[in-house]
């Protein structure tokens, strides 16, 4: 997957979530995305992509009692101003976007907004994978699943050797999982991906995000 492709889509999602509806905070919860980056042709990791995938990774969630707070890094608000903020929150109905000092936003959503928010995000995100089967971009792909908080995910493909577009889609993957977690408050220490041969059942591949990290 390409890397203006992959942003894109995480930006597509941040749009999704941010347009849901928005309401304080008590105890906070760091969430961290086990999002990693592009490796090209000689194994050597693409800091500039690393850094663009950390960013959403870098989204804090705190709960409260009856509220929950969203605060999105700098990359994914962009030019705004306090006045636009201002603007779309009394269009779509939000108590509050604060621009923060470092170019960051803050959210605040009520337990019941955050749990519709993270209902239809994981919609967007099954749908997605669906998308993915028998695509242009991978033709080979015959089912993508995950499981319920998405930090496994099996691909069964009529590939026997995955090819350079089907091993980068790893990544998108990382970011499904790693983006749903993060907006879910959860802390999770791995994802992985699981490619399957559609006819013999064998396993081609596994990888998990933890090894990035290394």
């Amino acid at each position: 997957m390409k890397k203006s492709k992959l942003l894109t889509t995480a930006i597509l999602i941040l749009s999704l979530i941010l347009s849901t509806g928005c309401s304080k905070h008590t105890d906070k919860v760091s969430a961290t995305s086990e999002t990693t980056s592009i490796a090209d042709s000689n194994n050597t990791v693409s800091a500039e992509t690393n850094n663009d995938l950390e960013a959403v990774g870098k989204v804090d969630v705190e709960k409260g009692l009856f509220n929950v707070e969203l605060t999105i890094p700098a990359n994914f608000v962009g030019e705004q101003t306090q006045e636009e903020l201002n603007k779309m929150c009394e269009e779509k109905g939000y108590n509050s976007i604060t621009l923060n000092d470092d170019g960051s936003a803050t959210y605040v959503l009520t337990k019941q907004q955050h749990k519709e928010m993270m209902e239809e995000l994981k919609n967007t995100i099954n749908s997605s994978m669906s998308e993915m089967v028998d695509s242009e971009d991978y033709p080979n792909y015959t089912n993508v699943t995950a499981n319920e908080d998405f930090t496994e995910f099996e691909i069964t493909t009529k590939s026997s050797e995955l090819a350079m577009a089907e091993t980068f889609s790893v990544l998108a993957f990382y970011m499904y999982g790693g983006m749903y977690n993060v907006f879910n408050g959860t802390d999770i220490d791995n994802i992985t991906v699981k490619f399957i041969n559609a006819d013999t059942g064998e396993v081609i591949s596994t990888t998990n995000s933890k090894d990035m990290e290394k």
